[in-house]
């Protein structure tokens, strides 16, 4: 039984449905305004977990030829045999997306629906079925499924977009290229063989690194545009930092585009992301409603 629940917390890529989770709170207490209601911010968070987490099973499911090539992914469960490669397992996967977006439409708003619907397709069509087989450009606009995660939360209260709402959705569409592309070039061997055209596969590991170096240049700059509407002292500070770390390493990265290094980065990304949504949890709790 442990060993089933295993596998399907696997299946449903538990990390990035909680970190997608984490980006609608930060959304949610980010803007000003009186504070939803307990039930919302749960639905809502919880929407937004279980449609990240079938869009991840998505990903698994579509994916599992691909998987099989690459040491990261050959022991997931669709490869393993360890879970039956069953269409039935995508009617789940429509379901924890519509009941959920259901649920959100009703009881807070449309536009939060369709956000939370639109984080989950991005990621599990756009990205999976669509684009990461046909182009470099894959994690690129599949990153759009993290922008949709933050207005989710910012739709509570402000179904209309609003500068700092879309400056917070920015953010996190430029956060997910140098992200990604860092583990990219440390795994380019493994993409390489799986066949995925990842931007270190068709351009090399330099070129790569490079480029992450100079997405995170205006990722470090677009940080700055909250405090322009409303973010003060505090997200300055963790934005700031983050971005200085995350900088830091892409530099080193383009001089020593090793796998190593690659991973150095990769990991300041996460560094980055976790001082920006800790940020704006702490400014949000500063914020008068």
């Amino acid at each position: 039984m442990f060993s089933l629940v295993k596998q399907i917390l696997i299946l449903f890529k538990l990390r990035i449905g909680v970190a997608m989770a984490l980006t609608a709170g930060a959304g949610i207490v980010a803007m000003p305004g009186p504070a939803p209601s307990a039930f919302e911010i749960t639905l809502l968070i919880v929407a937004v977990l279980l449609s990240a987490g079938a869009a991840g099973g998505l990903n698994h499911y579509h994916d599992h030829d691909i998987d099989a090539r690459m040491e990261r992914t050959r022991n997931r469960p669709f490869v393993t045999g360890a879970l039956p490669h069953s269409p039935s397992w995508l009617l789940f996967f429509a379901l924890l997306v519509v009941v959920p977006v259901g649920l959100v439409w009703h009881y807070i708003n449309p536009v939060a629906a369709i956000h939370v619907f639109m984080g989950a397709f991005f990621y599990g069509v756009v990205y999976t079925v669509w684009l990461k087989r046909r182009t470099w450009l894959n994690i690129v606009i599949g990153g759009l499924a993290g922008s949709f995660a933050i207005l989710s939360g910012t739709a509570i209260l402000h179904p209309e977009p609003t500068p700092l709402a879309m400056s917070l959705a920015f953010i996190l569409f430029l956060w997910t290229p140098p992200h990604f592309w860092s583990l990219a070039i440390a795994l380019k061997k493994e993409y390489d063989q799986a066949g995925i055209p990842m931007l270190p596969v068709v351009a090399g590991e330099s070129h790569a690194a490079r480029t992450v170096f100079f997405n995170t240049v205006l990722l470090a700059i677009a940080s700055l545009l909250p405090a322009f509407f409303g973010m003060g002292w505090v997200y300055l500070l963790g934005a700031l930092t983050g971005s200085a770390i995350f900088l830091a390493k892409s530099w080193r990265l383009v001089h020593n585009p090793t796998s190593s290094q690659a991973m150095v980065s990769f990991r300041a990304s996460l560094i980055q992301l976790a001082l920006f949504l800790a940020a704006l949890y702490i400014e949000g709790s500063l914020i008068p409603v």
